[in-house]
C-alpha cells in the first residue's frame, strides 16, 4: 500500500446515506478533501422522512423532506469562521411555542431555494455555494417517497406474523423485529446526476447510519442500484457500533452484512469497515470471507465511549483503504 500521496491520483468517492451516519461520513471524507486524498466528493442522500420539520414541510408542500440533505450539506462546511457560522445558522431549530417552534433554518433555505428555483438539484447546489462545501449533495430520488417493512413481533397472538409498517420514522421505532424493507413507490424517479456520480466514482461508501431507514434504501431504487453494482466503484461498507433500538435490537456486526445481502445479493462489496470492538467477534471475519471482501479493523470510535464514529480517525481508516496513508488501519484481512 502507498504511503507516498504525492504519487497517488486523487479519488471520487460517492457516499451514501442520510441523517447523523451520512453526517460523520462526511467530516471524515471533507478531510481527505483538504489533504488531496479525495478530490471529487457527492453525497446521495435518504428522501423518506416523514418527522420533525421535514415531514411537516413534506406535507404542506409536497417537496423532498429537507431535514437530511441539510444535515448532510452542514457536514461538508469547513473548519473555518465562515463555514462553522453557516453550518450552525443551517442547523438551527427555532424554540417557543408558536408555529414555527421545531423548524430548522437550514429546512426552510431549502425549500424556499426549491420554490424559488423549480429544480431541486440546482437549490441544493446554491446552498452548497453559499456554505462554501467541500462537495455537492444529491437526494437518491426526485419525489418523495416512504418506507415499508414487513416486522415480525407485533402480534401478540402471533409472534411469528409479519405486520406491515408504513413510514420512515414508523420503521425506525418499531418494538418489532424488521425482516425486510421496500419503498414506495418501488421505482421512483431517481437523481440523474446521482447514478452519473455513481459512474465516474473510483469508491462508493455504505454506512454507517439507520441501516433499514438510511443505507439499505438506496440499494432499493433501481437505477441507483443497478449503477453501483455495474460500476467499476470499490465499495465500502462503514459498520455501526452498536445496535439501534427499534431498528436493529440485538445486531451484531456480522448481522448488518448480512441484512445488507438479503436485500442486495448481487452487491460486490470491496471493503468492510468496522471499529477494534467488532474484533471480537469471529463470525464477522467469516461473513466477510463469504462476500469476498476484505476486512479492515480500526479505531474509529469516539473516546466518550458512545455509539459515534470520530470524523478524524474515520478520516484515517478512509485514507489507508484508498490507499492515502498506512496509518489508521490496524488490519487488514
Amino acid at each position: 500500500m502507498a504511503s507516498d500521496r504525492s504519487q497517488l491520483r486523487a479519488q471520487s468517492v460517492v457516499a451514501f446515506g442520510g441523517g447523523h451516519g451520512l453526517a460523520a461520513t462526511l467530516q471524515a471524507l471533507r478531510l481527505l478533501v483538504d489533504d488531496l486524498v479525495v478530490d471529487d466528493l457527492t453525497a446521495v442522500v435518504t428522501v423518506a422522512d416523514n418527522g420533525g420539520s421535514s415531514g411537516r414541510l413534506r406535507s404542506e408542500f409536497g417537496v423532498l423532506p429537507p431535514g437530511d440533505l441539510r444535515m448532510a450539506l452542514a457536514a461538508l462546511c469547513g473548519e473555518n469562521r465562515w463555514g462553522d457560522t453557516w453550518a450552525r445558522v443551517l442547523q438551527h431549530r427555532f424554540a417557543g411555542q408558536g408555529e414555527m417552534r421545531g423548524h430548522v433554518i437550514g429546512n426552510l433555505l431549502i425549500v424556499g431555494l426549491w420554490e424559488q428555483l423549480g429544480d431541486p438539484v440546482a437549490a441544493l447546489d446554491w446552498v452548497g455555494k453559499l456554505l462554501g462545501t467541500s462537495g455537492r449533495v444529491l437526494p437518491m430520488a426526485l419525489t418523495p417517497l416512504d418506507i415499508t417493512a414487513h416486522v415480525r413481533g407485533l402480534d401478540r397472538d402471533d409472534p411469528d406474523r409479519l405486520t406491515p409498517v408504513r413510514g420512515q420514522v414508523e420503521v425506525a421505532t418499531t418494538d418489532g423485529v424488521i425482516a425486510s424493507i421496500a419503498l414506495d413507490p418501488p421505482d421512483p424517479t431517481p437523481c440523474p446526476e446521482a447514478v452519473d456520480a455513481v459512474h465516474a466514482a473510483d469508491w462508493v461508501v455504505l454506512g454507517p447510519g439507520s441501516w433499514f431507514t438510511s443505507v439499505i434504501p438506496h440499494l432499493m431504487v433501481p437505477a441507483l442500484r443497478g449503477a453501483i453494482v455495474g460500476s467499476d466503484a470499490r465499495v465500502v461498507v462503514t459498520l455501526n457500533l452498536d445496535e439501534q433500538a427499534g431498528e436493529t435490537p440485538g445486531f451484531g456486526a456480522a448481522d448488518h452484512l448480512a441484512v445488507l445481502a438479503e436485500h442486495a445479493p448481487e452487491l460486490r462489496v470491496d471493503t468492510v469497515l468496522a471499529d477494534t470492538r467488532h474484533a471480537r467477534e469471529p463470525e464477522l471475519e467469516q461473513v466477510v470471507q463469504a462476500t469476498g471482501a476484505r476486512l479492515v479493523v480500526a479505531d474509529v470510535a469516539c473516546d466518550d465511549g458512545s455509539p459515534r464514529h470520530d470524523p478524524v480517525k474515520l478520516a484515517a481508516a478512509y485514507s489507508a483503504v484508498m490507499g492515502g496513508s498506512p496509518e489508521g488501519a490496524d488490519a487488514a484481512r
